[in-house]
């Protein structure tokens, strides 16, 4: 029996470094693991890669994975990185990439895998370091 209730979050800052999607997988399944909740691993696992993935990708700086869940057997994955440009096709249809391309597929597998996705574009305030959060949904059966 899992010994804390949801709402509980996690947060993994992660430096600009091509090993930090796979280190941030492997936490989330101890996460996953230690709640009770590892039926949702494969399914949240894809969908913090691709938004990991696109984050290491496309920004520069720092990222932070967050995990949480407010619900017994659902759970949010959310990506928070410093540029606050939502990528084409988080909000709207993503372009079809070629047949041949190697890159280009990640949003239509979140949207794909997903139970809900969104988008914020993040105002720096304070402490706050702006950017963007992107975060998808999932949730058992």
């Amino acid at each position: 029996m899992a010994t804390v209730s949801p709402p509980w979050s996690y947060t993994l800052q992660l430096p600009h470094d091509p090993r930090a999607p796979g280190i941030a997988r492997g936490t989330l399944r101890l996460i996953l693991a230690a709640h009770e909740m590892s039926e949702l691993s494969p399914t949240a696992e894809l969908l913090a890669t691709e938004l990991l993935t696109n984050s290491h990708c496309h920004t520069s700086g720092p990222y932070a994975l967050r995990v949480l869940s407010t619900e017994s057997d659902r759970l949010r994955v959310a990506v928070w990185d410093s540029d606050p440009r939502v990528p084409p096709g988080f909000s709207d249809v993503p372009p079809q990439p070629a047949e041949t391309a190697e890159h280009g597929r990640g949003l239509h597998l979140v949207r794909a895998c997903a139970d809900t996705w969104g988008a914020s574009a993040l105002r720096e305030l304070g402490a706050s370091k702006g950017g963007k959060l992107l975060w998808a949904e999932c949730g058992a059966g």
